[in-house]
C-alpha cells in the first residue's frame, strides 16, 4: 500500500517546506518512490518538491476543485508511489473565512491524512506545548501523528520542548532541526527562489536530504503515516495519438506551470516542446503555444537580448499561432518593461510598457467571466483561478472594454477585467487550474486544432 501524510506548519515561515521537501529528498535516496503534493495555488515550493522527488508534484486546491476532482486527483495520482508527502501552505488552519475554510487542515480531513506539525521554537519551550495542544483540540477531526521542531538552539531546549509536548499532548516528537546560520532555501524579496533560477540548486537539495537524514527520525514517520486507499475508477488516457505540437516557454523566466495542465494538454493528443526562450533563436514549428508565468523581470536583460526569438514569436502571432499567456506571458508580450530606470524591449505585441512595484498588485484566487468572444473560452463562461503578481502597467493605449473577461473576484488586468486579445492569442493575469477548469484544456487545443486545420486546407 501506498502511505501518506502531510507537512503542516503552526503560520507561514515555520519551516514547513524544508521539512517536506528534505523528507521527499531523504526518502528518496534511500529508494522510496516518492510522489509529492503541494496544497493550494503554488509553483515555487511544488518545483522544489518535484525536484526532490524526481516525480511531478501535483497541486491540491479546495477553492479552484471540488471535494470529489481532489479525491479522485489525489488518488489516482498516488497510484504507485510507496510515500506520498503533502505540503500544506501558511499555518494548518489557515483558509479563507474566519472557519477556516479551504485549509490545510480541511484537506487533511477530506483526504484521511495525518499531520506531521512543523512548529518553530525561537524563543519559546514549553509554550510549544500548548500550541500543539490547541491545534489538537480546535478540531479534533485533525490527526496530528508527530511534531518536527525547527529552530533549535541547543540540546538542552530541544530536550525541555521535545518532554513538554510528549507530556501535555502526547503526540511524539519526530525530528528536531537546529537553527542554521542561513536559509537552506535560496531566499529573494519575492520569497523563495525558484529552482530553475538558482545555480546551486543540486547542492541545495544535497543539503535538505542531508539535513533530513540527520535530523529526522524517518522510520518513525514512515510508520505513522496511513495507508491510501486505491482509486475507485482510474480514469483512462482518451487519447494516446499525438496529433498537435504545443510549444512550452521553460527556461529561467518562465517556469509556472502546473503539472495537471501539461499532462491534460497530453491527455487531449500534444506533443509538448520545450523552448528556451532566453537562448533560442526561433519558434520550432508549432500547432499552438503556451506561455506560463514566472519572473521574466530576472530575466529581462537576456530576453530583451534574444531579439531573434522575439520577432520570431512576434511574427507567429501575427500569422495567427494559437498563443495562451498567463501573467508572465502576458508581460513578454507586452512592449516593454522598466526595471530600476532601465527599459528593456519586449515582444511588442501588445502596446503595453510594464514595471514593478515592491507590494503585490494582485495576490489571491480570482474568478472571472469570458463576456465577449475570445478565442479559447466560451462566452458566458466563469472560471476560478488565483493571482500574484508584482507587475505595473506603467502605459498602455487601449480602452477596459477591449478586454475580453470581467472580474467578479480578484483585479485582473485593469479596471475590473482582464484578458488582452489579439488574433488567436489571449493573455491575461489570472492563472488557471485545469482540474478546476477542465474547459481550458479543451477550449485550447479546439483553438489549434481548428488553425491546424485551415491551414492543411489553404
Amino acid at each position: 500500500m501506498t502511505k501518506g501524510i502531510v507537512v503542516a506548519g503552526l503560520a507561514g515561515g515555520s519551516g514547513k517546506s524544508v521539512v517536506a521537501v528534505g523528507l521527499t529528498a531523504a526518502l528518496t535516496k534511500r529508494g522510496e518512490k516518492v510522489i509529492p503534493f503541494k496544497k493550494g495555488p503554488d509553483y515555487i515550493d511544488a518545483g522544489w518538491m518535484k525536484l526532490a522527488a524526481g516525480n511531478n508534484c501535483y497541486n491540491l486546491d479546495p477553492y479552484l476543485m471540488s471535494a470529489e476532482v481532489i479525491t479522485t486527483s489525489f488518488r489516482e495520482k498516488s497510484r504507485g508511489a510507496d510515500v506520498v508527502v503533502l505540503e500544506g501552505n501558511r499555518g494548518l488552519y489557515d483558509g479563507v473565512t474566519p472557519e477556516g475554510g479551504y485549509s490545510t487542515a480541511e484537506l487533511a480531513i477530506a483526504l484521511n491524512l495525518p499531520i506531521l506539525l512543523v512548529v518553530n521554537c525561537t524563543k519559546t519551550t514549553r509554550t510549544v506545548a500548548a500550541m500543539v495542544l490547541g491545534c489538537m483540540k480546535l478540531d479534533e477531526r485533525v490527526d496530528i501523528r508527530g511534531v518536527i521542531l525547527n529552530q533549535i538552539g541547543t540540546k538542552r531546549h530541544q530536550s525541555i520542548v521535545t518532554q513538554a509536548i510528549e507530556k501535555y499532548t502526547g503526540v511524539p516528537v519526530l525530528g528536531a532541526i537546529p537553527r542554521m546560520k542561513r536559509d537552506i532555501f535560496p531566499m529573494r524579496h519575492l520569497g523563495v527562489t525558484p529552482h530553475q533560477e538558482y545555480d546551486g540548486s543540486e547542492q541545495a537539495m544535497e543539503l535538505l536530504a542531508e539535513t533530513a537524514s540527520e535530523h529526522l527520525d524517518l522510520d518513525r514517520i514512515l510508520e505513522v503515516m496511513v495507508d491510501i486507499p486505491e482509486p475507485d475508477n482510474v480514469t483512462e488516457q482518451q487519447n494516446n495519438q499525438k496529433t498537435l505540437r504545443i510549444g512550452l516557454l521553460v527556461d529561467a523566466a518562465f517556469q509556472f506551470y502546473y503539472s495537471e495542465n501539461l499532462e491534460a494538454l497530453e491527455e487531449h493528443g500534444a506533443e509538448l516542446i520545450a523552448i528556451n526562450a532566453l537562448e533560442d533563436k526561433s519558434l520550432p514549428e508549432l500547432d499552438g503555444l503556451y506561455i506560463g508565468g514566472g519572473f521574466p523581470e530576472t530575466s529581462a536583460k537576456l530576453l530583451a537580448q534574444n531579439s531573434l526569438f522575439r520577432e520570431s514569436l512576434r511574427d507567429a502571432i501575427h500569422n495567427g499561432l494559437p498563443v495562451y499567456a498567463e501573467c508572465g506571458g502576458l508581460i513578454y508580450l507586452g512592449e516593454s518593461i522598466e526595471l530600476d530606470g532601465e527599459e528593456y524591449s519586449l515582444t511588442g505585441v501588445f502596446p503595453i510598457r510594464f514595471g514593478m512595484s515592491k507590494k503585490p498588485q494582485a495576490h489571491g484566487y480570482s474568478i472571472f467571466n469570458a463576456d465577449t468572444e475570445n478565442p479559447f473560452y466560451t462566452k458566458g463562461q466563469e472560471v476560478k483561478g488565483h493571482e500574484f503578481r508584482y507587475s505595473t502597467i506603467l502605459e498602455w493605449d487601449g480602452k477596459p472594454e477591449d478586454l475580453v473577461l470581467k472580474m467578479k473576484r480578484g483585479t485582473g488586468f485593469q479596471n475590473g477585467r482582464d484578458g488582452l486579445t489579439f488574433k488567436n492569442t489571449l493573455a491575461l493575469y489570472t492563472h488557471v487550474h485545469a482540474l478546476g477548469t477542465p474547459a481550458w484544456a479543451a477550449g485550447f487545443i479546439r483553438r489549434c486544432q481548428l488553425e491546424k486545420e485551415k491551414g492543411l486546407l489553404k
